[in-house]
This record gives structure tokens, C-alpha cells and sequence, in this order.
């Protein structure tokens, strides 16, 4: 038997050192691919499937879902198929769409012991399931980064169990894996050690094929051990599984405890005790706790990246009120001759993206040295960082190479990726590359706000809500769309004019959008 192979949870995007498993997509005995997602992490950014670099069998979770496990720990223990062992894979039966156990041997050898020659069968499907298994390992490229499998990793999680043939008489037997478990054992000449059926066959899990018959146990509670299967040999199916579950579970429990115990326990009894000990009182304001959620997840890295970002830079707030009828009134001059018009915020992501360009400042990074010493790091091009509020949190996913974008294609872009990023699909690279911050915190219905700067980045220009004001115009009073724009930036990469600049600059664009469009 070749040595477990351990996987290290990897290297899930920039900063991110943690992930909250989700769920696992695979259980112990499975048999999975090179590439095939094997569990489903929730990293402070988003959420990912996390491809399997081994192929083989699978030895050991790592952790359950609802735990938080750090990059380079142990996730999953394969322990990869030697040449005779994937006998198995073929000789297993697999369940059907009716529920019902389908072999996978030829016609009219359902069981192994029902011909005579099934050992030298048994062992030719031995030698192509090994050979299947060797090329399954070189289609992989092992690039097993979040998001990026290889072309040879896909399938679907599957439950070996090997048959032994008996060397004297050609003839295959039986070997019971353990108690109420499906009939089988290795192939004669098949390296399958018994220790490894017992790793990965616990109890009588064995008799359970479907990885979605397991997953349906988990959900209801219900112990496969005692289920007896309806399935051939024993085996457990969904139908088992869905009688289990509609069963009161009240008739089984005095058989299962003893009497003595069973009987002073009331449920409701030490049920409140227990929730407020939980809870408990708070010392400080002698109110009771309703809760305590711990800092996790996005939220966890919003405190950390904000606290540092208070706490490292020195942050100055520049404001400025603009007439943003122009731009208004030129949307609806488009709407009239196209169907596609780009939104309020592209434009103005478009005057932006020509701001920093012209205020290069505004779009660097402070580097920090061990010894100390710092540096100011220009970059050629724009990452913009558009803030998108989601379920899980602040997050800021960034249109890469911005600059390059008409308004159009920036309006195209952050749609999708907002998108995905309140869906919680948006890849690390996407939510961890941007130079420079756009909010849109009008959306809320605020006018203002002395926004945070996203570290490591210098500044983060806010929008706030478009509503009629009284405005001077030609020296006479009118009524117009104002709104109010807010860049709050570092101070060690430039003073005041430089930022000041940057504002105005985007607010005569927002006021004039069509002299500044003519020269873009």
C-alpha cells in the first residue's frame, strides 16, 4: 500500500493566513480525481471549492465544517491506489437514479462468486483500473490554486470495496469488511491492506455506497449502524435512510438507554438553566447577554484592515459639493438614442481613473522595510476598488486595468463583479489587487462620510446620495441635482493641494461631463 499523502490547506489569496470550512464535498473512503473539488472553504474574502492535488482514497478530514483551519495545516489524507487496488473501482456497484444498486460487472456476473472465472476477470479489471489510475495522476498539472484546476480533474466521489480471490481454487470468496457491512474484499495479488478498510469503512458505513445517502444521515441525525440495508448485500439506500428518518425516534430510546437514566431526565427542566449560564449577565451594564458572535470571517478582516488602517495611517478628509445635473441630464440624452447606458457610478469611475492618472499620487502604496525605512510604490495602470455591502460583510471587489476601460465596459464590469462578490464567488485576486477605492455609500441614503481608507491603498474617494438643492446658476437661484463628494487620503504621500486637486477635478468632470468625455 503506498504512503498517505497529506494536503495542506494552500495558499488562498494575498493576507489571507485562515478559511472557515464550509463543507466537505467528499468522505473517508471516497476515491477522487486529481483536481476534484474536495471541500468548499469561506475565506475572508469569498468562498472557494478547494481542488485535490492526489488522487486516491480518501484517509482523513482534517476538521469539520464550522471550523476555522490555518493555511498550511493538514486539510484532507489520501492515500493513493496501488496498481491492483483500484480492482475495486469497477467490481463496486454504484447507485442508480431509482435508487437502486447498479453493477458495474458485465451481464451475467452480478456476483463474484456466480462464475468460476471471475478471478482472472477480476484481475484484468485490476490491471485497467491501475492503468486508469496512472494517467488519471499525469492529466493532472498539480496547479491546484483556488478556482484553477487542471483538465483532467473532474468526477464524482466514489466507495471502493475490493474483492479477494482465493488462489487455490480460481474462485473468488467473500470478505466481510465488518459487522452488517456489503459483501467484498481485495483482488488476489491486490496490495489492500485490511487496516485501511477499517480507516475508512467505520462501523457498518461499508454498506454505504451514496456519498449522498452519507450526507443525508449526517443532516437527519440518523445512525447508519443500526439501519438494516434493503440494498444487495446489505446495502444501505436512500429509501433506508428516508424510513429512518420518518420513524419517531421516541421508540427507540428506552431501548437504547438504560431505564434508570432515562427516567429523571425532563428535557425542559435543565434546558433554561443551561442557555443562561451560556449567556450569562453582563458585569459591566447588569444587562442580560443575548448573544455573543464571534469575529470571524469577513467581518473579522474588515476590524483588522480598519483598525490598521486607523492606526498606521495619517488620514486628512477633503469635501465638496457638486451640481451633478450635467452628468444627468447626458444620461438621459443617451437613453434616448441606445437601450445600454452605463450608470452614474462608471461615469464617475471613468472622471476618476483620468484623475489619478493626472494625480499619480493618489494611486500608490507606502512599503515599509524591516530596518524601518519606507518607500513610496507607483504603479502603472488602475486597479479600481469598488465597496459592494453583501451578507458577509464590506467587501471590495477591483475592475483590473481600469484606465483602459470606456464607460461602458467599466459599467459591464462592475455589475458582474459586484455580482459575484454578494455571492460570495469572487476570487481572492479580484478582491485583494485594488490601487484605489470608489464607495457609493449614496445607495444608503446618506449625503457624506468620512470614509476609512482600504489598506494597504492611500485613498478612497466617496459618493453621496443625488437630490434637488438650491443652487446658484448664472447668479440666479435654481433648482438642481447636487451631491456631495468626500476623498479622504494619506497625508504621507501628499499634502493637501495634490488632493484637493484630485477632488475638483472629478467634480468639474461630474459638472461637465461632456468636455471632459470629448478629450478622453
Amino acid at each position: 500500500m503506498s504512503e498517505t499523502r497529506v494536503f495542506l490547506l494552500p495558499d488562498l489569496g494575498e493576507g489571507l493566513t485562515e478559511a472557515e470550512l464550509v463543507s466537505w464535498h467528499v468522505a473517508v473512503g471516497d476515491t477522487i480525481s486529481v483536481d476534484q473539488p474536495i471541500a468548499e472553504v469561506e475565506t475572508a474574502k469569498s468562498t472557494v471549492e478547494v481542488p485535490s492535488p492526489y488522487a486516491g482514497i480518501v484517509a482523513e478530514l482534517h476538521g469539520q465544517p464550522g471550523e476555522t483551519l490555518d493555511v498550511g495545516k493538514p486539510l484532507i489524507s489520501v492515500t493513493p491506489v496501488s496498481v491492483g487496488g483500484p480492482a475495486a473501482d469497477a467490481a463496486a456497484p454504484a447507485p442508480s437514479p431509482d435508487d437502486n444498486a447498479a453493477s458495474s460487472m458485465s451481464s451475467g456476473s452480478d456476483r463474484p462468486d456466480a462464475t468460476p472465472g471471475a478471478a482472472s476477470s477480476a484481475s484484468t479489471v485490476a490491471e485497467a483500473a491501475a492503468e486508469t489510475y496512472r494517467e488519471e495522476e499525469k492529466a493532472g498539472s498539480g496547479n491546484v490554486l483556488i478556482g484553477y484546476g487542471t483538465p483532467g480533474g473532474h468526477g464524482v466521489a466514489r466507495r471502493t470495496r475490493a474483492r479477494k480471490a482465493s488462489a487455490a481454487s480460481g474462485s473468488v470468496s467473500t470478505l466481510p469488511l465488518e459487522d452488517g457491512a456489503a459483501d467484498g474484499g481485495p483482488a488476489e495479488g491486490a496490495d489492500v491492506d485490511l487496516s485501511l478498510l477499517r480507516t475508512r469503512v467505520p462501523g457498518r458505513l461499508g454498506a454505504v455506497i451514496s456519498p449522498l445517502v452519507r450526507r443525508m444521515a449526517r443532516e437527519h441525525g440518523v445512525d447508519l449502524g443500526g439501519i438494516p440495508g434493503s440494498g444487495e448485500g446489505g446495502l444501505i439506500m436512500r429509501r433506508d435512510v428516508e424510513a429512518a428518518i420518518s420513524t419517531p425516534a421516541v421508540e427507540e430510546r428506552p431501548a437504547a438507554a438504560p431505564r434508570p437514566v432515562a427516567e429523571p431526565a425532563p428535557v425542559a427542566a435543565p434546558t433554561e438553566p443551561r442557555s443562561s449560564e451560556v449567556q450569562g449577565v453582563d458585569a459591566r451594564t447588569g444587562l442580560a447577554i443575548a448573544a455573543r458572535t464571534p469575529v470571524k470571517g469577513v467581518r473579522k478582516v474588515v476590524a483588522t484592515n480598519m483598525a490598521r488602517s486607523r492606526s498606521e495611517i495619517p488620514e486628512a478628509t477633503v469635501w465638496v459639493d457638486v451640481d451633478a445635473t450635467g452628468l444627468m441630464e447626458l444620461r438621459e440624452w443617451l437613453k434616448s438614442g441606445s437601450d445600454q447606458v452605463p450608470g452614474l457610478l462608471a461615469f464617475i469611475a471613468r472622471f476618476v481613473t483620468a484623475g489619478l492618472k493626472k494625480y499619480p499620487e493618489l494611486n500608490t502604496r507606502i512599503e515599509t522595510a524591516e530596518d524601518g525605512s519606507q518607500e513610496i510604490v507607483s504603479f502603472d495602470g488602475v486597479n479600481l476598488g469598488i465597496a459592494a455591502q453583501t451578507d458577509r460583510g464590506l467587501v471590495v471587489p477591483s475592475v483590473r486595468a481600469a484606465e483602459k476601460l470606456t464607460a461602458r465596459e467599466l459599467d459591464a464590469e462592475i455589475r458582474r463583479l459586484t455580482d459575484v462578490a454578494r455571492q460570495g464567488k469572487a476570487t481572492p485576486t479580484e478582491l485583494g489587487s485594488g490601487t484605489f477605492t470608489l464607495n457609493n455609500y449614496g445607495v444608503f441614503g446618506v449625503d457624506g462620510s468620512a470614509a476609512i481608507i482600504n489598506h494597504p491603498e492611500v485613498a478612497i474617494l466617496g459618493v453621496g446620495r443625488i437630490i434637488d438643492k438650491p443652487w446658484v446658476v448664472n447668479g440666479e437661484l435654481a433648482v438642481r441635482k447636487v451631491t456631495e463628494l468626500t476623498l479622504t487620503f494619506d497625508h504621507r504621500v501628499c499634502d493637501g493641494g495634490t488632493a484637493a486637486g484630485f477632488l475638483r477635478f472629478v467634480a468639474d468632470a461630474i459638472e461637465s461631463p461632456k468636455a471632459l468625455l470629448a478629450d478622453l
